[in-house]
């Protein structure tokens, strides 16, 4: 019988593989990441019994029940990676095998306060989408979080950009021009009449409802 730490990773193996638009089999019995899913085809059936997994031919889907471990084991992965990079400034070398490990140990309960710590992040530190969850819809407040919108922050404060949430492309394109990107170090100078912050050796205003969109952590 596979070890519940196998299944995990084959079901985020497969999840992963099909945000790349596949479902192989091959790719799975043969890969070489650091999450190695180390499975076999006697795992795939075991699998697959569980009511976890479907296989077609060369191609292995999740079933409802799959997708929602997959969810959760997928959630816990990168919401790790933003702990050990924003809260224990980890570099990439170490950063995956290390949230690898993590990924098993977290409880439903400590997912959430992590999520709720950092802010509701919706992407992991290489851009990938992190699962919503229910602190997500309820926007705890229990936490005071490390990760926050720019538009808290008072004058002087000096922040790091983390990520933006603005779904409006134009918008997004518009604050890369500018320079502002998850990495900057901005400073704000004022909030009222108007939002301006410096970036650089560039003073610029923005829009209220722009400056919501961009999260930062702040600097001492």
């Amino acid at each position: 019988m596979a070890e519940e730490s196998v299944i995990e990773e084959v079901l985020e193996f497969i999840w992963s593989d099909r945000e790349m638009g596949s479902h192989s089999i091959e790719k799975l019995l043969n890969t070489k990441e650091v999450c190695a899913a180390r499975a076999d085809y006697d795992t795939l059936r075991e699998m697959e019994s569980l009511g976890l997994i479907t296989v077609d031919a060369d191609s292995v889907y999740l079933t409802e029940a799959g997708e929602g471990r997959a969810r959760s084991i997928i959630r816990r992965h990168r919401l790790a990676e933003r702990l050990l990079t924003e809260v224990l400034d980890m570099d990439e070398e170490a950063l995956e095998q290390e949230a690898c490990n993590f990924e098993h140990i977290l409880s439903p309960g400590v997912t959430d306060s992590i999520c709720t710590l950092l802010g509701h992040p919706p992407s992991c530190p290489h851009g990938l989408s992190i699962p919503r969850g229910e602190c997500c819809k309820k926007q705890r407040v229990e936490l005071k979080p490390l990760v926050k919108s720019l538009i808290a922050l008072n004058p002087g404060d000096r922040a790091r950009i983390i990520f933006i949430v603005s779904g409006i492309h134009a918008r997004l394109d518009k604050l890369s021009s500018l320079g502002l990107v998850p990495g900057s170090i901005i400073r704000v100078h004022q909030k009222k009449p108007a939002f301006v912050i410096e970036i650089g050796e560039t003073t610029l205003a923005i829009d209220s409802e722009i400056v919501k969109d961009i999260f930062v952590r702040r600097l001492k």
